[in-house]
């Protein structure tokens, strides 16, 4: 008899403990900290104040783009991260002096499809909505059949214009490991505890069967 799994759900751009503290009470397994230029940006200092006041079993991931492994590595371990993410240009071999998780970011849709994986130094792959000049929060959907069929090497998130609307029927037609959202649960720019409580309820509402261990 097989046995469903749940979605893992992160909670990008989080700027404040009382939103981190809010995602985690509704089921947020991992909150995002955006290190690289955004409206959603935090500095070690801020991220770190908040990453104290979180559970020991709440992942934290720095996200960033483009910056040097050094920096990197001095952030993760400031801020007491337990996996980054990598956004930006950096070269499938990139790589960090660190005994940390690495998620790569990779941009696809508008014609741009999946790039080759067996070249990346990954943990985990993230798949995002390109737009040119743009390294995530667009908050557009890419067309997720992109991703059917896909030999992932390593567990897939999916991100790109999810919400609680979409996010169910994300689930159901990508099955991957975990979903990430950041606009999809704001209001007016700034994160909506209702808009979290009720995405991760949906997300968290499909039983996933894989046909591999994988996804």
């Amino acid at each position: 008899m097989k046995t469903g799994r749940i979605v893992r759900v992160k909670i990008c751009g989080i700027t404040d403990a009382a939103t981190a503290l809010a995602a985690v009470e509704a089921g947020a397994d991992v909150l995002g900290f955006v290190f690289a230029p955004s409206r959603r940006r935090v500095t070690p200092e801020e991220a770190r104040h908040i990453t104290r006041q979180l559970p020991p079993f709440v992942g934290r991931v720095g996200v960033f783009v483009n910056a040097l492994p050094a920096e990197v590595a001095a952030i993760a371990a400031f801020c007491g991260l337990t996996a980054v993410q990598l956004c930006g240009d950096e070269p499938p071999d990139y790589h960090i002096d660190i005994a940390l998780p690495v998620i790569r970011a990779l941009r696809v849709g508008r014609g741009r499809p999946a790039p080759e994986l067996s070249g990346y130094r990954a943990d985990a792959f993230l798949f995002d909505t390109y737009r040119e000049g743009c390294y995530g929060g667009t908050g557009e959907v890419f067309d997720w059949s992109i991703l059917q069929g896909m030999d992932c090497p390593k567990p897939l998130v999916l991100a790109g214009g999810l919400t609680a609307a979409n996010v169910r029927e994300a689930v159901r037609s990508v099955r991957p490991y975990a979903v990430d959202v950041s606009g999809g649960v704001e209001t007016g720019g700034r994160k909506d505890v209702y808009k979290i409580q009720e995405f991760i309820a949906q997300a968290k509402g499909v039983l996933i069967y894989d046909h591999d261990s994988t996804r």
